[in-house]
């Protein structure tokens, strides 16, 4: 992937059991988060939470196997960005 200023990549697999992958990148280094949350909103993990290289495609690793099946949100976000995708998981 080439990087607009902020590309969110799709979960891969997507249904998973149970790890997947998350790709993100951006056009220039700034501090970000990638949050996991369940369906009612509770945060279940903080995949990446740091400074980005910008140019620089990530691929974070995500671990449900102390989850329940089901649907799952990430969510990419600076201090003047925000952006959420949907993951399911299927044990």
């Amino acid at each position: 992937i080439t990087p607009n200023e902020y590309v969110l990549e799709q979960n891969y697999p997507n249904p998973f059991n149970p790890t997947t992958n998350i790709l993100f990148s951006l056009l220039v280094a700034k501090k970000i988060s990638l949050i996991v949350y369940d369906i009612l909103g509770k945060q279940i993990a903080i995949p990446f939470e740091s400074t980005a290289e910008g140019g620089k495609v990530y691929k974070t690793d995500f671990n449900g196997e102390n989850l329940s099946s089901g649907i799952y949100f990430y969510r990419l976000q600076t201090a003047n960005y925000t952006e959420i995708k949907k993951m399911i998981l299927i044990k």
